[in-house]
């Protein structure tokens, strides 16, 4: 069964990153270690996701067994975007 968490601030992504490095046994310097980071870094991370880069969000998340998907909710509605544009 896949979980999904609609994630909308980073307050909310901060706390989904502790708790899923938690819920694998990790402690921040074995992330650390994983990434080749300090675990100071991390705990930055974790406090403030909006320092991390998209790429990083991505590695972090694969290493950790989850991943991101984006929910185009226009879709839904209809809507599409023009083609050839994101």
């Amino acid at each position: 069964m896949t979980l999904k968490y609609a994630l909308q601030t980073s307050e909310q992504l901060s706390a989904y990153l502790r708790s899923l490095r938690k819920s694998r046994g990790l402690t921040q310097k074995a992330l650390g270690e994983m990434l080749d980071v300090s675990a100071a870094r991390i705990a930055t991370i974790e406090q403030r996701p909006s320092t991390v880069s998209a790429g990083q969000l991505l590695r972090i998340l694969h290493l950790l067994g989850a991943g991101l998907y984006l929910d185009d909710g226009m879709a839904d509605r209809g809507h599409q975007p023009p083609a050839g544009e994101w």
